[in-house]
């Protein structure tokens, strides 16, 4: 008794549409994490990117909670694309950047009215609460630009 081993019709295509949407998906949403930490570093007072490095409790928090803000709204514009490739990947950059420009908006407003020092709060070498305010408010605005693209 022999078993054949048969694959259905179009097979190898799906799945290399697939691998294929799934490297450029991760690239896009590789830039847009890239183009939102830059957004963050450059309306921040001094370097995020040095006080990350710096290993600085409070802009590691920030950012981190930056960076997960932006994947939630990559993920959904790619969940909304319904499976078109190229209007997914042309959403996905358009709300990508209109959500870093309405992120780091709202939060540096947040940090106003809050009067919460973000520059003196990011350079502290200690945790400060204030950065989970700031974290939070991050995390919140990327929900809410996330389910608007819905």
């Amino acid at each position: 008794m022999t078993t054949t081993l048969a694959l259905e019709a179009g097979y190898w295509h799906s799945l290399g549409r697939g691998v294929g949407a799934i490297v450029l998906y991760a690239l896009v949403g590789l830039v847009l994490m890239l183009i939102g930490f830059a957004a963050l570093d450059a309306t921040t007072p001094g370097s995020l990117r040095g006080m990350v490095a710096d290993s600085l409790p409070n802009s590691i928090i920030v950012s981190a909670s930056g960076m997960v803000s932006m994947a939630l709204i990559v993920v959904l514009a790619i969940f909304s694309s319904g499976g078109k490739l190229s209007e997914g990947l042309i959403s996905t950059i358009i709300f990508g950047l209109v959500g870093i420009i309405a992120q780091v908006i709202s939060v540096r407003v947040l940090e106003f009215v809050l009067s919460i020092d973000i520059g003196a709060v990011l350079k502290d070498p200690e945790f400060s609460m204030e950065s989970l305010v700031v974290a939070a408010a991050h995390f919140a605005l990327g929900l809410v630009v996330a389910v608007s693209i819905l």
